[in-house]
């Protein structure tokens, strides 16, 4: 079974509130507004756009996909799944989806977490200790479903 790994690094922000019930964002964004609410990790060096192509191909084999975030030694796992039409081309965004909706930012579907559903003590460190790296994780499994 082959392992694709992509990482990916940003930062936290103040206005983090990660309450989103049904997707969670990764931005390449500086700012970040309260309005914001699936966004977990602002100042990211990738959006979807600049993933790697194994790791895109993978994605749209439909792999398992895993993403965990991570800050010192508190992280949370995410897990989801890949779609044939998923394009990955957006050079701001990553969204991680419970539902089945694909757009240009969609990293994967059928997730088991949005924003809301992120541990508080991670998302509380993020928010409050912004300026410490969030190392994001994305690992594809192929034939695993």
């Amino acid at each position: 079974m082959e392992e694709i790994i992509d990482i990916i690094k940003g930062h936290g922000h103040p206005n983090i509130t990660a309450t989103h019930k049904t997707t969670l964002e990764v931005s390449r964004e500086e700012y970040l507004t309260l309005r914001g609410n699936c966004i977990v990790v602002i100042g990211a060096d990738k959006g979807a756009l600049q993933l790697s192509d194994n790791l895109k191909k993978a994605i749209r084999m439909g792999a398992m996909i895993r993403v965990t975030i991570e800050v010192d030694n508190l992280k949370d796992e995410i897990i989801g799944y890949g779609h044939p039409k998923i394009e990955l081309n957006d050079p701001i965004s990553i969204v991680v989806r419970k539902s089945s909706y694909i757009c240009p930012r969609t990293l994967m579907i059928k997730a088991n977490k949005a924003a809301s559903d992120i541990d508080r003590r991670l998302i509380n460190k993020i928010k409050k200790e912004y300026w410490k790296e969030v190392v994001i994780t994305i690992t594809a499994k192929l034939n695993e479903r």
